[in-house]
């Protein structure tokens, strides 16, 4: 049995608004956590409720009416510079929010069987040489964004305890027409220029974001997945070649490679550079054993879709 009514949260953002059009085209109703849901415009199937993390406020009978949770909000983690100020917001805005939904659950009227809860690739740090792809069971990483991920999965962990089916997919680089990183790869060839991150040799666990959206929906719809998922593609690829398979997809050979060095990056992004250049092969092998297929499993694939003529 399907679950019919779905609560999302950073349902106004990137992947949010692409699974919000999945879901609703597949019959599903939507409700969608925001701030200000006044300022939203509805539509057959969705609505919009409040909740504010800050306040600790949340809509009671949205959570009344709704079969499953999945929870993608989170402040972006490289649209600003990485101040202190920046950085807590970045921690505090997923671990707060996983509580608030945590709390939900545990003191209101709900049946509410499944969570499907955003984590990120963040979780790995850097490629060891040697080292076989991350996997699910591998430790988080000591680094910022590793101790990011950490304590966003802990926050929603309790939900798994309540009886709860939990699920987290570590999410790793999201490929969309419309913007997330495909719109930064590009921003270089507007101009015919393929920009070649540092010597280009660091792996790139990708997704594209239809799949993403897919794996969601399957993680809602089938009750033997449990658990930690890495959510990327099988096919991992190197920065220089997911940005000349670019480069050849919207201009054929008519582009010029430049390597943007390592030190231009670290001026330009400061401590943000090391989400750029640091290599991290991610396996999709567990989530392919539970028995998802992706649609776009290597990168000429995913791009062809993006970026083609």
């Amino acid at each position: 049995m399907h679950p019919k009514t779905i609560l999302i949260t950073g349902g106004t953002g990137l992947v949010g608004q692409y699974l919000t059009n999945m879901l609703l085209a597949a019959g599903h109703e939507v409700i969608v956590l925001t701030r200000k849901p006044a300022h939203q415009p509805a539509k057959q199937g969705l609505s919009f409720a409040k909740w504010d993390v800050a306040s600790g406020f949340i809509d009671a009978a949205a959570v009344a009416a709704a079969d499953a949770v999945v929870h993608l909000a989170g402040a972006p983690v490289v649209a600003k510079p990485w101040t202190d100020a920046y950085k807590k917001e970045i921690v505090d805005s997923r671990v707060q929010s996983g509580q608030l939904i945590a709390e939900a659950l545990r003191t209101l009227d709900n049946k509410i069987s499944t969570v499907v809860s955003a984590s990120a690739i963040g979780w790995y740090g850097a490629d060891v040489p040697g080292h076989p792809a991350f996997v699910e069971t591998d430790p988080a990483d000591a680094q910022f964004l590793g101790e990011t991920c950490r304590l966003w999965e802990a926050a929603i962990t309790p939900v798994a305890s309540m009886g709860r089916r939990l699920v987290i997919p570590r999410i790793g680089i999201v490929l969309a027409k419309d913007g997330g990183a495909l719109a930064e790869f590009k921003k270089p060839l507007q101009f015919r220029v393929a920009g070649v991150l540092g010597n280009g040799r660091q792996m790139v666990s990708w997704i594209h974001i239809h799949d993403l959206c897919r794996m969601i929906i399957y993680a809602l719809y089938e009750p033997s997945v449990n658990g930690v998922y890495n959510a990327v593609a099988p096919h991992p690829i190197s920065n220089e070649a997911l940005t000349l398979i670019l480069a050849k997809a919207m201009h054929g050979k008519a582009f010029v490679k430049m390597n943007v060095p390592e030190f231009v990056l670290k001026t330009m992004m400061g401590e943000r550079s090391v989400e750029v250049l640091k290599s991290t092969n991610v396996s999709a092998h567990k989530i392919q054993s539970a028995g998802f297929a992706f649609q776009f499993p290597t990168i000429e694939k995913a791009l062809q879709d993006l970026a083609g003529k």
